[in-house]
């Protein structure tokens, strides 16, 4: 059995997924990113072969993604964040159509076809009010930490107003907020809230259409993807909360199967497989 390797160096995380050849996840591995993107990579990669009981020579093929994926030394080839997200997506939601991705420091929405193509995208353009930063930046500023988001937002009773298109401006909004005595939680889930608006305006922008995947680390936050259902007025797709910031390295995992299977059908060795997408 051989194994293919997913490496998604992202700006806050970074993820990596080892895959049998039945597609089925056998090892992964998840650690903030830092400013060592290249150690990042490698000790991402190493716990993913132990969480796998597996060696580095039992890895046939390996793709980097992520904005840090010129980094990974070791890989055979990159792709495009958009690229992997696609490919992972689909591997757990076939008829997936719309993506949003939202991550630490970005927010994509991408349309994609039936073989999972990208046929448009959108970043958020709105400094990090569009991102899972700022909701970080409105935890610490009251004194809590990322992992608190989730439970607090949960205790909202009556969600603050939080309308500033820039950081600086929502930062403001939440200090008078505070001041006039607002709850923590009401902040949060207001923090939330703009967040989810911005999401909506950004899906719109690629001509949304279902099925619609929710991906990315601030998904983890359960009250996020509540209200994105409710905001879209259908169903959504939401990978399980320890997947749902693994789709890239995922997806990367997935074309390097895609590879492979290019490699063994070549007729000829002089005759190179097609290069990856991305």
């Amino acid at each position: 059995m051989s194994l293919t390797a997913g490496i998604d160096v992202g700006s806050t995380y970074t993820k990596a997924v080892l895959l049998d050849d039945g597609e089925r996840i056998v090892g992964r591995g998840v650690l903030k990113t830092g400013f060592k993107l290249a150690e990042a990579a490698r000790r991402a990669y190493e716990a993913a072969l132990a969480d796998a009981g597996a060696r580095e020579s039992d890895v046939a093929y390996t793709v980097a993604t992520g904005y840090g994926r010129f980094q990974v030394a070791f890989s055979d080839v990159h792709v495009t964040d958009l690229t992997a997200a696609a490919r992972g997506a689909t591997l757990l939601f076939p008829a997936t159509r719309t993506i949003l991705d939202v991550g630490g420091q970005t927010m994509k929405a991408t349309r994609i076809d039936e073989r999972a193509k990208v046929r448009s995208f959108r970043l958020n353009d709105k400094c990090a009010a569009g991102t899972g930063a700022f909701l970080e930046k409105t935890a610490h500023y009251m004194g809590y930490s990322t992992e608190d988001i989730g439970p607090l937002a949960v205790m909202s009773r009556s969600p603050a107003a939080i309308s500033g298109v820039c950081a600086v401006f929502a930062e403001s909004e939440v200090i008078n907020h505070l001041s006039q005595g607002t709850s923590p939680s009401d902040i949060m889930q207001g923090a939330i809230l703009s967040l989810v608006d911005r999401s909506i305006q950004l899906m719109r922008r690629v001509q949304l259409e279902p099925e619609y995947t929710l991906v990315g680390g601030i998904l983890r936050f359960e009250s996020m993807g509540q209200l994105l259902r409710e905001r879209l007025g259908a169903a959504v797709n939401l990978p399980a909360p320890d997947l749902v910031q693994m789709i890239g390295a995922l997806g990367a995992a997935r074309l390097g199967r895609q590879r492979l299977r290019q490699v063994d059908t070549c007729p000829s060795p002089s005759i190179s497989p097609a290069p990856l997408p991305g």
